[in-house]
């Protein structure tokens, strides 16, 4: 059998996706005031698979900087699709509104300043994709309203499954016969933090 490349953090770091002068601003931006974001290698992530799943309705929850809805609103450029972003933080929402000006995708994304629990009670729109990012307290939580706002075949993907305040969720989509899901658990160069989990799940 094959061996395993040495010292496959540095090998695999050769390897993040070039981006963009505000991304790196943002990254930049996110190590010195400690905002937490998913980082290029999960926002490439986010962007192959809102591409290939044909992604029109996108709903994220948890904006913060704007970081990770740039990337699934540059995936909507194929599709002419709209991502719907929801942050509780006023002065961050204001910040992340900036950057999707900067970014030139103001007209693909809605960001809405409110509480995304709440919020999930009060959609009337089904969604093709949903981007998971709050509090991981909440995950669980969430889970049931996805029933309603997340289409059959939709797919779900949770960040930081790998914090133990997500243990709750991640046990309860792997139990649940309506889901099909799989939690990878991976190094994540420039991610918060680089060493975390993933869940992808499609709804059945």
């Amino acid at each position: 059998m094959s061996a395993i490349v040495d010292n496959p953090e540095a090998y695999f770091s050769q390897f993040v996706p070039e981006r963009s002068a505000l991304l790196m601003e943002l990254e930049e931006e996110a190590r010195r005031d400690a905002i937490p974001i998913i980082g290029p290698i999960v926002g490439e992530l986010l962007y192959i698979l809102a591409r290939i799943s044909g992604a029109k309705r996108i709903l994220e929850l948890g904006t913060a900087t704007g970081y990770s809805a740039i990337f699934l609103a540059s995936a909507c450029d194929a599709t002419d699709g709209l991502v719907v972003t929801l942050e509780q933080d006023a002065a961050m929402a204001e910040k992340a509104l900036k950057n999707f000006q900067v970014a030139g995708l103001q007209k693909r994304i809605e960001l809405r300043v409110c509480d995304a629990m709440q919020e999930l009670t009060q959609l009337d729109t089904v969604f093709d994709l949903i981007f998971m990012d709050i509090e991981k307290q909440d995950y669980q939580l969430a889970l049931p309203h996805f029933q309603n706002c997340l289409r059959q075949g939709g797919l779900l993907v949770a960040d930081n499954v790998g914090f133990k305040d997500a243990d709750g969720f991640n046990r309860a989509i792997a139990r649940q016969p309506d889901w099909r899901s799989v939690s990878l658990f991976s190094y994540l160069p420039y991610h918060s933090p680089e060493y975390d989990g993933l869940c992808l799940a499609i709804r059945l």
